[in-house]
């Protein structure tokens, strides 16, 4: 489909063309002398009364039209095409075998941009329709192209943003726009000129497009460069449409990441122009179904962001959103300075033995001691450590801090307790894995067989090869091997029979209602039996009645954990249940 811009930056030879006439040999004339030229796209319509739905649907660059047709005329097509606002500058070649002035004069006057007489002369065709295309180009930038930056201007913007929302309503996905405001480019004006400001301006344009499809930053969510996702929509604004977000805090992220490409000065005429913009947020279909609406509710973000009590200097039009994306901002700052200040802590829940009901074993699960918070369990920061790229170094902690854990529990005579660790997935894709735990295992004198490294079955899918390869590492090292969440995600028995695993982890999700739903009993007892047959050891969590124990007990699972027996708790409780159970 053909759009405002489409001979902007393309060769004419890749305009759309479409012809309009009920006579199909003549199309298929016309076809083929198109063709000769080098035209690559040609639309043919025969019937005169679906002209303006294909006309709407395809967008052509220019329109060959006839004028005498039967039911619907040429006259008819060009009235309806001149009163439609997105058609209105569409170039009309009309053909014509009439040569009275009255006809001519009569499509003139209702807006047709060429003439073309029947038979149509190839040579002149081909020359008319290369000098409108040309005229075209030189309209659309006058019309869609700001000069400064080279960049859509809002005039292009709101079609393609109207386009985003109605061809992606009912999606689950959200659409959002962003508007990008700065005070500065209007005072640069005013203080040193026209000439500097625009210079500021076309900086600026290029830091932000450069973000834009940058491959290299996986921080930032990657658009389409070639879209006209970016536009300039005012002396001191710029709008970004953000498609197909999985969330809100996606836009956030986005947001910060122009500010950060905005931050740096930029050098004019002995200047140095700091930049302090202000980001507006808005969503749909939250904020706004129509592009007008997600417009004029990202302007009123903006303003706020600019407003001096703003301190992310991002805001969504939705106050809501915006104390939620302020509070995951201050949560991520204050998780950067709680590694470095040593605030995680290691709490273990115990694995118990469902014949004897011993603990054989435990599973370190990472809290943070928040100064002010208290005791934060992993849902209330992991996903913003995921986020911010602190998730291989708090990861990277654990197997650390678990392996001296074991080395003291060794000296105080605890012999052969397990400990499970949970892998992040940038850890284990990064490939050193088990490189890191041979080096810790060894510092900390620990058996390799006392550490269980768990993984969860997705994380092992997405790439069963290199999973392999390093699950088989991790094996020759020593470690056990525990498959995490197994039955919540792709539970592909082909790779489930190649990957070296000693142990599989019933979820919780099949736990929860075992005791009422038959169907939840039937899949644990498969999977117990899975595991089995595969050589492995079978542990259930999430254990939290005497009634789903007896259930997974009388279904041959090994191993439970679960609030029944004890939460997760800190180092010297833990030895203290481990001398209690001992006795």
């Amino acid at each position: 489909m053909s759009h405002p811009m489409g001979m902007a930056n393309n060769h004419w030879e890749e305009a759309l063309v479409m012809m309009v006439d009920d006579e199909a040999l003549l199309t298929d004339v016309i076809h083929s002398h198109l063709e000769d030229a080098g035209y690559r796209h040609f639309v043919a319509c025969n019937s005169p009364k679906d002209a303006m739905a294909l006309i709407r649907a395809q967008r052509p660059d220019v329109l060959l039209l006839d004028l005498m047709m039967p039911e619907v005329s040429g006259f008819d097509i060009l009235a309806s095409v001149r009163q439609d606002e997105a058609l209105a500058f569409l170039p009309v070649i009309v053909l014509t075998a009439a040569s009275e002035p009255a006809t001519k004069l009569r499509a003139l006057e209702m807006g047709a941009t060429e003439f073309l007489s029947k038979p149509v002369d190839a040579s002149e065709l081909v020359l008319r329709l290369r000098n409108t295309l040309a005229f075209k180009r030189y309209q659309d930038r006058l019309t869609y192209i700001d000069p400064v930056t080279e960049l859509p201007n809002l005039q292009r913007l709101k079609p393609r943003l109207e386009e985003q929302l109605t061809r992606t309503r009912g999606r689950p996905a959200i659409q959002g726009l962003l508007h990008i405001s700065c005070d500065q480019f209007r005072q640069t004006r005013e203080t040193l000129g026209s000439r500097a400001a625009d210079a500021v301006l076309r900086e600026a344009a290029r830091r932000l497009q450069s973000l834009i499809g940058n491959k290299n930053d996986p921080g930032l969510l990657h658009l389409n460069s070639e879209s006209n996702d970016l536009a300039r929509v005012g002396d001191q604004d710029f709008a970004l449409i953000l498609p197909d977000l999985p969330e809100a805090e996606a836009a956030a992220m986005v947001a910060k990441q122009l500010l950060k490409a905005l931050a740096p000065p930029i050098e004019v005429e002995g200047h140095s122009i700091f930049l302090t913009p202000g980001v507006g947020i808005a969503l749909s279909p939250s904020d706004g179904l129509k592009a007008e609406q997600l417009i004029n509710s990202a302007d009123i973000a903006a303003a706020k962001a600019r407003h001096p009590q703003s301190t992310t200097r991002y805001e969504f039009f939705s106050e809501e959103l915006t104390a939620r994306s302020l509070q995951r901002l201050t949560l991520a700052r204050e998780l950067h300075r709680a590694v470095e200040n040593h605030e995680l802590r290691l709490h273990y829940q115990p694995k118990v033995c469902m014949k004897n009901g011993r603990i054989i074993g435990a599973e370190a699960l990472v809290r943070w001691q928040h100064p002010e918070r208290g005791l934060l369990l992993p849902g209330h920061f992991i996903g913003v450590a995921e986020e911010v790229g602190l998730i291989s170094d708090i990861g990277n902690w654990v197997m650390q801090e678990a392996c001296q854990q074991l080395a003291q529990w060794r000296a105080h005579g605890h012999q052969d307790l397990k400990v499970a660790i949970n892998v992040a997935k940038p850890q284990f894709e990064e490939g050193r894995l088990c490189q890191r735990l041979a080096q810790l295992l060894d510092q900390a004198q620990v058996p390799p067989e006392w550490l269980v490294v768990e993984l969860t079955e997705s994380m092992l899918v997405n790439d069963a090869e290199r999973a392999l390869t390093q699950m088989a590492e991790l094996r020759a090292l020593g470690v056990g091997l525990s498959i995490d969440d197994f039955g919540t995600g792709y539970s592909s028995l082909s790779y489930l029979r190649r990957f070296p695993a000693s142990e599989l982890k019933i979820d919780r999700a099949f736990i929860i209602d075992v005791a009422s739903h038959p169907k939840d009993q039937a899949i644990v007892q498969t999977v117990v039996t899975l595991g089995h047959s595969l050589g492995m050891t079978v542990v259930a969590e999430g254990i939290e009645t005497v009634e789903q124990r007896d259930i997974l007990q009388a279904a041959g699972c090994d191993t439970f954990q679960g609030f029944l027996f004890s939460k997760a708790v800190a180092p010297e409780a833990f030895e203290a249940l481990l001398a209690k159970h001992q006795a």
